[in-house]
């Protein structure tokens, strides 16, 4: 039996990276399986608006050569170029509530809440936290793309700011560069007090 998240006022929806990169079979990054997550996500955002909940979306918005792509010495293929059909929203995901752009001066951007410089290694804190405290918010429940890399970094960085955080399982899927990495990101979440159901 499907157990669903109880949502409130003090809960946050967070929607992650779900882009046309990564969720589009012709996406340059995409992550198998990821156009499915789409439906499920939006009967999260229905009932969590339905509930009184804050829903925030974030997205990977890099320039069109960072240290973060392979060509410029990272390790990933370019995708999420900002302006392109890879970085928008994949376009039967519901979008109601504001957006994080995160990677747009060629950071690493993982983690909805924080930036890395691959260069100097610098952490740049996204505008999400503070959206999150104006709100009063305690507990993020996390969905989106990918298991393994942003959604592993935006829970762990949000248990570390103190929020409770829930990963929905049904509403994920991994990049598995080394089979079982979503399995994993999901037991490392949880061993560091999130939940996952």
């Amino acid at each position: 039996m499907d157990i669903q998240v109880a949502y409130d006022h003090r809960t946050a929806l967070i929607v992650v990276d779900v882009q046309n990169d990564f969720a589009d079979p012709a996406g340059s990054l995409y992550v198998q399986g990821g156009e499915h997550v789409v439906p499920v996500i939006n009967a999260e955002v229905a009932r969590s608006k339905g509930a009184g909940s804050f829903v925030v979306y974030t997205r990977d918005w890099h320039p069109e050569s960072t240290p973060h792509f392979a060509k410029d010495g990272g390790i990933w293929p370019v995708h999420c170029v900002m302006n392109t059909w890879g970085a928008e929203f994949h376009p039967d995901l519901l979008v109601d509530g504001p957006e994080v752009k995160k990677g747009s001066s060629g950071e690493d951007g993982y983690s909805g809440f924080s930036m890395r410089n691959p260069e100097t290694d610098e952490v740049i804190p996204t505008e999400l936290e503070n959206m999150l405290r104006e709100r009063r918010i305690a507990r993020l429940v996390v969905a989106g793309l990918a298991t393994d890399y942003c959604i592993k970094a935006t829970a762990l960085d949000g248990l570390s700011r103190t929020f409770e955080v829930q990963l929905i399982t049904r509403a994920i899927r991994p990049v598995d560069l080394k089979p079982g990495d979503g399995a994993r990101a999901i037991e490392e979440v949880v061993a560091a007090g999130g939940a996952a159901r």
